[in-house]
């Protein structure tokens, strides 16, 4: 049922309902904005998804999506039976978004809830966003797209000589507005990107201005279109209960027993699983010994079928059976007495990707060399533009998440493919790529008792710088 409770909703609705039927000839003049639109769009969110759209319009964006399951919801009749003739294998309801009994009866969970635009026609948006809590599960993500203020002169010019179809006044939202609507109302902001210079094609480089200049720092500021990807904070607790430290060792025979006496019982169910890469220096015996040697813990040895920290780690992680998968380098300069802090800042909620940081806390004495220490800030600086997400430190062994959520990562690990021989951006663009809430967790780095550092400062320098290339075309240009 259609809820018009104010006199500017009703004004709107009748907006609506004047303009459905010459919607289709207004976005075939906007026809490259919202293909720029949609391209980013597709990227947040996969086909085959359940999503939700609340202001779907004609439906021609929910049905670019792709869903398995689409649900679009418009408070007007009109534009409702325009979507539902184009596009008949989608479902679209007649209903008023601030209604919380429309909200209540529609089939959730769904995995992402899309709301664009139609956050500038709201009446209250806190309290929009606070009845979208049961359609949501842990995984969901809500998609908040508007429009930037600064624009707002430009777009009303474009409606006045016929460019843009007409708008009734919206609300004045920027990117930290909507976030400080979605705290209150218990959704966490994961991250947020502005995107889109150019709305028109500019003879053909308006694409190549928007892929490549307008996510610029400095640029990006500029820029017409902003995205807030949120989780619901009321549905982040999934019961864990276990958990599995994968610990990947290359000629560390002299840590392994120091391992397995150095990790605290943070949890009720730990289980721990020793893999080796083909040692000279017998840590496999040594790991052999060690489990012998604790029969009270639960510990596994493997021999990793191929070479680097990446194929151990991944070859670990399929066959681990904890709810939270936890990497521990062997050479123990992330101290394992610092587990029990990965394991309460994802099991509280606070994070779905728990990344640990060497460069907060003074470092010991000969923990990491100068060029080391130098690259590794560059690099943090980095990625936090490509991912929207604070990281102080990439490079830091010790990373943390859910089981179930690592089998989705690995399910779509074919966009990115096999570049990273140490697992860690693998990891990293992975948990990006889900919309994972990253949190960087501060850590005490103290300089290895035994052997060897595997990395070379130079060689595999030179294979990150091309990985940042390789994420800025996957995960930023597109």
């Amino acid at each position: 049922m259609t809820v018009a409770s104010s006199p500017r909703k009703v004004a709107i609705l009748n907006h609506s309902e004047a303009y459905a039927g010459a919607r289709p000839v207004w976005r075939k003049k906007a026809e490259f904005f919202h293909r720029e639109d949609e391209n980013y769009l597709r990227f947040l969110i996969p086909k085959g998804m359940r999503v939700l759209e609340i202001g779907c319009g004609t439906g021609d964006t929910l049905a670019g999506l792709k869903p398995s399951f689409g649900v679009g919801v418009d408070f007007s009749p009109a534009m409702v039976d325009q979507a539902r003739k184009l596009h008949p294998g989608l479902t679209f309801l007649v209903g008023d978004a601030e209604d919380p009994e429309m909200i209540a009866s529609l089939p959730g969970p769904f995995d992402f809830v899309v709301v664009l635009d139609t956050i500038g026609s709201l009446d209250d948006c806190q309290a929009f966003f606070e009845q979208l809590h049961p359609l949501c599960s842990r995984e969901t993500r809500l998609v908040v797209g508007y429009f930037s203020h600064l624009w707002m002169p430009m777009l009303k010019l474009s409606e006045f000589v016929g460019w843009r179809m007409p708008h009734p006044p919206q609300n004045v939202l920027s990117p930290s507005d909507i976030r400080a609507l979605a705290n209150l109302a218990s959704f966490d902001a994961v991250k947020t990107e502005q995107r889109m210079i150019v709305p028109v094609p500019l003879f053909g480089i308006g694409r190549l201005i928007n892929r490549f200049i307008s996510i610029l720092p400095g640029f990006r500021w500029f820029a017409l279109r902003h995205y807030v990807v949120c989780r619901s904070l009321l549905n982040s607790d999934d019961m864990l209960r276990s958990a599995t430290v994968v610990i990947p060792a290359r000629n560390e025979r002299g840590n392994i027993e120091a391992a397995i006496q150095r990790i605290p019982q943070f949890c009720e169910d730990i289980e721990i699983i020793f893999i080796e890469g083909h040692s000279k220096d017998g840590t496999f015996e040594e790991m052999e010994r060690v489990r012998a040697a604790y029969p009270d813990k639960d510990i596994k040895t493997m021999v990793q079928p191929g070479k680097g920290k990446a194929d151990a780690v991944f070859t670990a992680y399929d066959v681990a059976r904890g709810d939270v998968l936890m990497i521990l380098d062997a050479d123990l300069t992330m101290p394992p007495e610092q587990l029990p802090k990965f394991w309460n800042a994802i099991q509280s909620g606070k994070g779905e990707f728990i990344n640990g940081s060497r460069l907060i806390y003074p470092l010991a004495d000969d923990a990491m060399r100068f060029l080391n220490l130098i690259a590794n800030k560059i690099f943090s600086y980095l990625f936090s533009w490509l991912l929207n997400q604070r990281y102080t430190d990439t490079l830091c062994g010790t990373k943390v998440m859910r089981r179930a959520d690592y089998y989705r990562l690995r399910e779509g690990k074919a966009y990115f493919g096999d570049f990273d021989p140490f697992g860690d951006f693998d990891l990293i663009f992975g948990a990006s790529k889900l919309n994972l809430k990253s949190v960087d967790l501060p850590i005490r780095y103290a300089a290895r008792s035994y052997g060897e550092t595997q990395i070379s400062r130079f060689r595999h320098g030179v294979m990150l710088l091309k990985m940042v290339v390789f994420a800025f075309f996957k995960i930023k240009a597109i």
